[in-house]
């Protein structure tokens, strides 16, 4: 399991790479190269690191080993096969975690982009949109389960668009660069993660790579199914480059325009389910 996590963690900061690297390119830029995140680790691994006078200092140090060892918690949910409950609970904790950082520390920026992190919380409302959809198509939300169904049944990604539409703007709202990134919008610096400098700006980053590659692999495996490790990380990089081509395109959104859009996607998703109840099932 180390063995995974770290190799997640060095898919996770190659994934952040790439998607730096197209959103540049889209904007005809040359952007940093794709190894930029891997030495934005090392480089914050060795510089100065401290805790500021006005920070809470147990959460302020807490708060980065907690980010790691939530998603590192996820990928192996994922992987064993087990409920899509742990995936929503480690969701909801990282809620709590992007919330704590930026309050933890006492800087004005940081409490911004933690009072924006509570506001950004409906991008939980399409997360419990999806996963009722998902229970309510397979009968079931063990991954496992899932997985099994789309081999009887075909992939969700073709009969639960909707759904699939509800999970794909849960993920976009995390990916770096997000038009939803409200928390980190350049107004506030760097927002909630303002304040944290050397190692833990470094555990900080290796906890984000985990929740990129973890995000990615539980939609490409909802929706798609079981397939070899190297076609799962293929669908999951293909996955991302299209979030690469929305993030480039799309300025930030404003919070109170973010959470709309993610109530209109909510909408979708219960219109699709009353439809196949109406209908008497799915096709």
């Amino acid at each position: 399991m180390l063995l995974y996590i770290i190799f997640a963690v060095i898919v996770g900061l190659l994934f952040h790479g790439i998607h730096r690297k197209v959103i540049a390119r889209i904007q005809t830029r040359p952007g940093p190269p794709i190894w930029q995140e891997f030495l934005h680790v090392m480089k914050f691994s060795f510089k100065q690191t401290w805790i500021p006078k006005t920070a809470s200092k147990v959460l302020f140090v807490a708060i980065v080993p907690a980010v790691i060892a939530i998603w590192a918690g996820a990928l192996y949910v994922l992987f064993t096969g087990g409920s899509l409950l742990v995936i929503f609970g480690v969701y909801l904790l990282h809620k709590i975690t992007e919330h704590g950082l930026g309050l933890s520390s006492g800087s004005p920026y940081g409490k911004l982009g933690a009072i924006r992190s509570v506001l950004s919380a409906a991008s939980e409302i399409p997360l419990i949109a999806s996963i009722a959809g998902i229970y309510f198509v397979t009968g079931s939300l063990m991954i496992s389960d899932i997985v099994a169904y789309q081999a009887d049944h075909g992939i969700l990604l073709i009969t639960a668009l909707p759904i699939a539409l509800a999970m794909y703007v849960i993920i976009l709202s995390k990916v770096p660069y997000s038009p939803f990134g409200i928390i980190e919008a350049k107004e506030i610096v760097s927002g909630n993660k303002t304040e944290h400098f050397g190692a833990f700006r470094a555990g900080l980053e290796v906890g984000f790579a985990l929740k990129t590659f973890v995000l990615l692999a539980v939609f490409v495996t909802l929706f798609i199914g079981a397939m070899p490790f190297w076609m799962l990380l293929i669908a999951s990089l293909i996955l991302l480059l299209t979030m690469s081509f929305i993030c480039a395109l799309t300025p930030m959104l404003s919070p109170y325009d973010a959470v709309t859009i993610q109530i209109g996607v909510i909408i979708i998703v219960i219109i699709y389910m009353a439809f196949i109840a109406f209908a008497g099932g799915m096709p």
